[in-house]
């Protein structure tokens, strides 16, 4: 299952990628907001606990840039959320950071570079190997 969750820049954005998920065969777990003005920590706090607690295996995260969702959902303890605007990115956040949130801006990037960021997200596996010793450090400095 994915969580999903936006502010209301993001809502159009939102429901692109809930069609294009579902059409895929993913389960979404909308956690709004759903085009109302709202206050984006508490949507990327919502996003971010059901990833770590294991009611959903990834999230997504959609705001103007993408960057105020990104920082509020890294103050989650075991989160990595990042922010993708690029093949490039999308890609090696799983591979090397093995990032359990993408972030993406909906004033910043378009629908169909979005739809192929998240295919790419969720399809890549992280690699594990000498980069599951720089998540440990990372995780190190979460605990302190």
């Amino acid at each position: 299952m994915i969580a999903i969750g936006c502010d209301h820049a993001g809502y159009e954005f939102k429901r692109e990628v809930i069609n294009h998920l579902t059409e895929k065969g993913y389960e979404i777990m909308d956690l709004g907001c759903n085009g109302e003005s709202c206050d984006y920590p508490l949507i990327a706090e919502e996003v971010a606990e059901n990833v770590i607690n294991k009611k959903c295996d990834k999230g997504i995260l959609i705001c103007g840039t993408g960057i105020g969702m990104s920082i509020a959902a890294n103050k989650i303890h075991g989160v990595r959320a990042a922010l993708c605007s690029d093949y490039f990115s999308a890609k090696y956040t799983r591979l090397h950071n093995d990032a359990n949130i993408m972030c993406m801006g909906a004033r910043t990037i378009g629908i169909g570079l979005a739809l192929e960021l998240v295919d790419v997200f969720l399809e890549t596996e992280f690699e594990g190997g000498r980069h599951q010793r720089r998540i440990d450090l990372i995780s190190n400095m979460e605990n302190k």
